[in-house]
């Protein structure tokens, strides 16, 4: 797959199948347009391009109060899309600039000048330009003129993809990891560096990395204690653990924190990148009575993850 941060340096696209969107999460809703653009590039010897922006247009535009909580990063974003056999992934600095020109100019001076596309494969309710003036009716109306075809994406895939983002989400916060991996159709995962913490788990046996995680927009999931995978700097092997989200209320915490303990891992991995790969949630963080309560638990559950 070929990234394209430079929306003035675009290649010539071949018989371009494009399509535009967010796509936060990759999951299984946006699998299926995949294949429907796959099938429609494949059908006329085209390339496959997906249009997507950073940042993301709710964190620049949107009306809606409270932080903006995405499932993927960009770099995660490009990494799952590569799986899917992409040709080209453009993404767009999303300004207010950009947002607020007038939806013919969107049409001619983004979409016609930089993509030349063959195909436009858009859902109903998609909206650009000014004031979200533009819609698929424009679209279609300005196909003759500029040589490009429009094809509908399907109600029910429209659908799926909606509700999944949005159940995706609730199932996370709600600590529900089965129900948010079946929409995904992969395990949910975040990266984060591993920064100094008190070192008490060292104390009782079960030494944790803690992490930090740089992008305030990642969806962290609710607190408690799961069951995962991890990689260290992206590499293989795939180490199993467990980890808490939460405060560490047994020992007067306060501050939320992300701690994983990798099983039977005694290696310094300070400053370096960890990958988590939520498999199951365990139980809810509690506080104990003391710490050889603490160590009795975290024994359990080290059985419950493996």
């Amino acid at each position: 797959m070929n990234v394209h941060r430079d929306i003035n340096r675009l290649p010539l696209f071949k018989n371009a199948v494009v399509t535009i969107g967010t796509f936060d999460g990759v999951h299984c809703g946006h699998q299926q347009i995949i294949n429907l653009m796959q099938a429609e590039a494949a059908a006329i010897g085209g390339e496959t391009v997906i249009i997507t922006f950073y940042p993301h247009p709710r964190q620049v535009i949107s009306s809606r109060p409270g932080p903006v909580y995405l499932l993927n990063t960009l770099s995660e974003k490009i990494q799952l899309l590569e799986k899917y056999g992409i040709h080209h992934l453009v993404i767009v600095p999303f300004t207010e600039d950009f947002a607020n020109q007038p939806a013919e100019n969107y049409i001619a001076d983004f979409l016609v000048k930089k993509f030349q596309p063959h195909t436009i494969i858009i859902g109903h309710d998609h909206h650009f330009g000014k004031n979200r003036s533009g819609n698929y009716e424009l679209l279609e109306a300005k196909a003759q003129a500029f040589n490009y075809r429009v094809k509908e994406i399907p109600e029910y895939m429209l659908q799926e993809v909606t509700i999944s983002s949005t159940r995706i989400r609730e199932a996370l916060l709600k600590n529900d990891v089965d129900t948010a991996n079946i929409f995904l159709g992969y395990p949910y995962f975040f990266s984060g560096t591993v920064v100094q913490g008190n070192k008490l788990g060292r104390t009782i046996g079960y030494p944790t990395a803690n992490l930090h995680i740089e992008d305030n927009s990642k969806l962290v999931p609710g607190n408690g204690v799961y069951a995962v995978d991890v990689l260290i700097n992206g590499a293989q092997p795939t180490l199993r653990g467990m980890m808490n989200i939460g405060t560490r209320p047994t020992v007067d915490g306060t501050k939320r924190a992300i701690e994983v303990n990798i099983f039977d891992f005694d290696k310094d991995i300070y400053g370096q990148q960890l990958t988590v790969y939520l498999k199951r949630r365990l139980r809810d963080e509690q506080k104990f009575s003391g710490l050889d309560a603490l160590k009795a638990q975290l024994a359990k559950d080290k059985t419950d993850a493996l």
